[in-house]
């Protein structure tokens, strides 16, 4: 991957307790000099309210020590100035910077078109939409791992959250002890063995629809795995084995794929160009899936007539497919939530688990009778 991008989302909301209310000197706005107004400044909040500079910053700070009679004539008087204050002079007083890195070690082009991604970032966003915090998104490439390093320890965010990470991304291998650090998804990492991270339980999910697979009696089956070098491809091919070899059946039909529909279509001609018997298929998630199905039909096969099908995300690619798709549900959205609510307790120095599993769903659909 060559990319490298930095793109910043905003969410921030009302102010929090944890800075200082210490102001720098600003310019005045460009534009007529005879339409110019001054930005609103700490000082005039301070003289309109009849107060001291450092009451009104105890109330921009939520100070308990302002009585609330006090708090309210300061409060109407930033209300009346449209003050906002300062974030870099907070910033300096408290030391953070009040800005969270999501770091998504991916193409653009997967990250845009993977309903997976999209859901956790709406759910880590939504998270942080009432707090101060800043949501600030890096594309890390392979090739510039070391310049996101860089940016992560430099002081440029309190903390960082990663999703769809690589056992080969070597760049975040033991920054967890250097920046606060919580993982989507199992990390693959050197020296990430105790890092936080929260993920669903992909091994049982994936056993749970091959369960439910053999129970329509079907017995030759087969399985597109996702990529090795990455917790769910990992943990929901040894969940597919597992059940497999509980009941002692042949687990040697395993192709591998990119969890895209081009690779899924891909890997399933590989398993039909092999010339053996399948009857059940399960795939790793839905759009390899899809790219399965594809070729199913264009090889005059049907779904569930000749060869049953589940796959694993619940997301648009398994709703819409012909017939529609049994699936195991993740709440993805539930899962960006979680991340982002135990990078703040970390960076607040409140505790928080290391370990946080969410439960599956098996989401039975036409595509397995």
């Amino acid at each position: 991957m060559s990319e490298d991008v930095s793109a910043t989302t905003s969410t921030t909301g009302s102010p929090s307790g944890h800075s200082g209310g210490h102001d720098i000197p600003r310019r005045w706005p460009t534009g007529s000099l005879t339409d110019a107004k001054p930005v609103p400044t700490l000082e005039m909040v301070a003289a309109l309210a009849g107060v001291s500079r450092a009451t009104v910053s105890r109330v921009v700070n939520a100070s308990p020590k302002v009585t609330p009679q006090i708090a309210e004539v300061v409060n109407n008087a930033i209300a009346q100035l449209n003050y906002v204050p300062n974030r870099a002079a907070r910033s300096l007083a408290s030391r953070r910077t009040q800005a969270i890195a999501l770091v998504v070690p991916e193409s653009t082009a997967k990250l845009f078109t993977d309903p997976y991604l999209a859901s956790v970032i709406q759910g880590i966003a939504l998270a942080l939409a009432d707090t101060e915090y800043t949501l600030n998104m890096l594309i890390s490439s392979d090739t510039r791992a070391e310049k996101t390093r860089r940016y992560l320890l430099g002081g440029n965010v309190d903390g960082a959250l990663v999703v769809s990470h690589h056992s080969g991304d070597q760049s975040f291998g033991h920054l967890g002890q250097s920046l606060p650090v919580v993982f989507g998804g199992r990390p693959l990492l050197p020296g990430e063995s105790s890092s936080y991270f929260v993920d669903v339980d992909n091994a049982a999910g994936a056993a749970g629809a091959t369960a439910h697979i053999l129970s329509t009696g079907r017995r030759q089956l087969a399985t597109i795995a996702g990529p090795q070098d990455m917790p769910p491809g990992v943990d929901r091919l040894n969940g597919w084995r597992r059940t497999l070899a509980m009941q002692g059946l042949d687990q040697s039909l395993v192709e591998y794929g990119d969890f895209t529909p081009l690779s899924g279509a891909a890997a399933m001609r590989r398993l039909l160009d092999r010339g053996r018997p399948i009857d059940g298929l399960f795939v790793a998630n839905d759009q390899m899936a899809a790219g399965a199905y594809s070729v199913i039909y264009e090889r005059g096969l049907t779904i569930p007539g000749d060869i049953a099908v589940a796959g694993f995300d619940d997301n648009y690619f398994g709703a819409t497919s012909t017939p529609p798709l049994t699936t195991v549900h993740q709440p993805s959205h539930e899962l960006g939530a979680k991340m982002a609510e135990i990078l703040m307790a970390l960076i607040e120095g409140k505790p928080a688990p290391r370990v946080t599993l969410l439960p599956t769903t098996l989401l039975v659909r036409a595509s397995t009778g």
